[in-house]
């Protein structure tokens, strides 16, 4: 069941924004403060047509470049498995707490966006 909810900071992500707290398995893309490459899989927590939020274990800078790309759902891709690609840049990071070693990332999209098929082929 999607849940509308406002953005986790409005001053980030625009005025009055709102998008879909809806889980959507995805891969990241990017390099560690460390400066290394790195391939995670998570599920965004929060997606909208400017920013998405989700949580990881590497660890990122805000002001960094990452490449998210976002498995869409059978119901939206008629039933094909296709892909969204987008960049963007981290516009806010919440420190790991005791319980959860993993850091809440959310990232500010780029307006360009790809979607693929599993072979590559773009729809």
């Amino acid at each position: 069941m999607l849940k509308k909810s406002p953005a986790f900071d409005i001053r980030q992500l625009g005025y009055g924004e709102y998008g879909f707290s809806i889980p959507l398995n995805s891969q990241i893309h990017g390099k560690d403060t460390q400066g290394k490459d790195f391939d995670e899989k998570t599920v965004l927590t929060y997606i909208s047509h400017n920013g998405s939020s989700f949580w990881m274990a590497n660890s990122v800078a805000e002001g960094s470049e990452l490449k998210l790309i976002i498995d869409l759902p059978p119901k939206l891709s008629d039933d094909k498995n296709l892909k969204l690609i987008i960049k963007g840049k981290i516009v806010f990071v919440e420190a790991a707490k005791n319980e959860n070693p993993k850091h809440r990332v959310s990232l500010k999209f780029e307006s360009k966006y790809i979607i693929k098929d599993e072979e590559g082929q773009y729809s």
